[in-house]
């Protein structure tokens, strides 16, 4: 397969780390999540740059997998993405407009989910202005307490479709708060509550699971489903094998190898003092990259089979690795090492880090070579 540069992104002699980001596998993983919710529509999300994996790269991709229905967050992430896919692809943009974004959702055919009283009544005072129905989605709040239309506020549209009038509501959906747990019966809770609210309001499509919700079956598919985090190979559920293909690779390169001595001490704070002879390599990668302090003295990297402990606080630029397992004959200058990769994906970088792989590819920040697998 040909690899290729992003635009913009740093060469690869002067980065201090590679990302590599499969571009193919993120296609596979866009057709096994649409074979699991088959029946439904499968609409990716692409917010954040494409979960920082980068939008212009992974939209046209996922267009040319089947995907003809896309999710953002922002108004401007959809005007953004409207370059990169085809004039007929739909985009809703799941935190609808704020009232001086409306005209533009209007301009760039962006359809808003509109989640409130208030963005209700500027979408139907913009189809007033604009002489014609406008499409929109509507969420609904099923108990996550986060976006969406109260049951009070269902109530009232019910009494009164004129708080609809120039509306085409076209789907409505609501999200999850426990999906990445199918023990958890919040999940069931909602559903009903989904069905109820949604049953007071016009007839039209549902869509309730985003990933970890398409694993829970077919029950929580409905008409749409939602992916994001899952095209990016991050595990829909910790309780089960992650049935993803891996989508990033993380290598690094050394900067600097060092011997240490007994009680000598590596990085700020001097946190880390050898208890014997150890050997440190210093790799220019930081907090500014995406690697947080939080949890740094139980991340790591790997050469090959050898695992490489990080030592010491992680700095802005740069850790620290204890590379004391690595025979002379396998070092060499500007020898690269697996941040993430086949033996430490981005689920247990998230893990060891305090936190989730959602986090992780929205923070690998942009200092990095890109290279992209085609599709």
């Amino acid at each position: 397969m040909t690899m290729s540069l992003a635009p913009g992104a740093w060469p690869a002699d002067r980065a201090g780390a590679t990302l590599t980001i499969d571009l193919a596998a993120i296609a596979a993983n866009y057709r096994l999540l649409g074979e699991r919710a088959a029946g439904a529509v499968c609409a990716p999300v692409v917010k954040a740059d494409a979960y920082g994996l980068g939008a212009a790269r992974v939209a046209p991709v996922l267009e040319a997998a089947g995907a003809r229905d896309f999710f953002v967050a922002h108004v401007d992430e959809g005007i953004a993405l409207r370059r990169y896919v085809s004039p007929d692809v739909k985009i809703t943009i799941l935190h609808g407009p704020r009232p001086g974004a409306v005209d533009d959702c209007v301009r760039h055919d962006l359809r808003p989910v509109l989640n409130s009283m208030e963005q209700l009544a500027s979408w139907r005072q913009a189809a007033g202005r604009h002489g014609r129905r406008l499409a929109a989605a509507l969420q609904v709040d099923s108990g996550m307490s986060r976006f969406g239309l109260s049951p009070h506020d269902v109530r009232a549209i019910a009494a009164d479709r004129s708080l609809l009038a120039g509306i085409d509501t076209d789907l409505v959906i609501s999200h999850l708060a426990c999906a990445d747990d199918p023990a958890n019966p919040a999940s069931a809770a909602q559903r009903a509550q989904f069905r109820h609210l949604a049953s007071m309001l016009p007839r039209a499509p549902l869509s309730l699971a985003a990933s970890s919700g398409i694993f829970l079956g077919e029950g929580y598919h409905f008409d749409l489903v939602r992916p994001g985090a899952a095209l990016y190979g991050v595990a829909p559920t910790a309780a089960a094998p992650n049935p993803l293909h891996p989508v990033v690779r993380l290598r690094a390169h050394v900067m600097q190898i060092r011997d240490i001595a007994p009680g000598d001490g590596v990085g700020y704070g001097l946190t880390y003092r050898a208890a014997a002879p150890r050997r440190i390599a210093t790799i220019a990668t930081g907090y500014a990259d995406g690697f947080a302090r939080q949890g740094a003295s139980r991340g790591c990297a790997w050469l090959d089979d050898i695992r490489l402990p990080v030592v010491g606080r992680i700095s802005m630029d740069s850790l620290a690795l204890d590379i004391s397992d690595v025979p002379d004959s396998r070092l060499s200058p500007d020898m690269t090492v697996d941040l993430i990769g086949p033996r430490r994906g981005v689920d247990a970088v998230a893990e060891a880090a305090g936190t989730i792989g959602y986090e992780i590819l929205t923070a690998l920040g942009h200092r990095y070579h890109r290279d992209y697998i085609a599709a």
